[in-house]
């Protein structure tokens, strides 16, 4: 049940970060970026059994993730989102880098999910 709704709510956020990015606020943008990345990444690590509670656990899941799969994208997709994490606290990303991150962070959903399983 968790593992569906992290994989719910990683959609939902990417598209609310769209919507931010689109009204001009790059700190939401970023921030809702960050967290659809990271609860796609929970929602793999929920089903495998991987620790998913902090920060390093998450990034911990994308090493191992890269491993399995052999696609070297999802950790840079991933280190990316960790970025629009980052810029939400800095904010010095343009319109432009926020765009480009939220579009890593949809490639990386589009990785990971199906490695779900259904």
């Amino acid at each position: 049940m968790a593992t569906q709704k992290y994989q719910r709510d990683s959609r939902r956020l990417l598209e609310q970060a769209r919507g931010e990015l689109t009204q001009g606020d790059l700190r939401q943008a970023s921030e809702k970026g960050w967290g659809a990345a990271a609860l796609m990444m929970k929602a793999i690590a929920e089903q495998r059994g991987w620790d998913h509670e902090r920060h390093r656990h998450l990034t911990r899941a994308a090493s191992h993730l890269r491993a399995l799969t052999g696609d070297g994208d999802v950790m840079d997709h991933f280190a990316r989102a960790n970025l629009l994490h980052e810029n939400y606290y800095e904010d010095t990303f343009s319109e432009s880098d926020v765009a480009e991150g939220l579009d890593r962070v949809e490639l990386l959903l589009d990785k990971l999910e199906p490695l779900l399983d259904s």
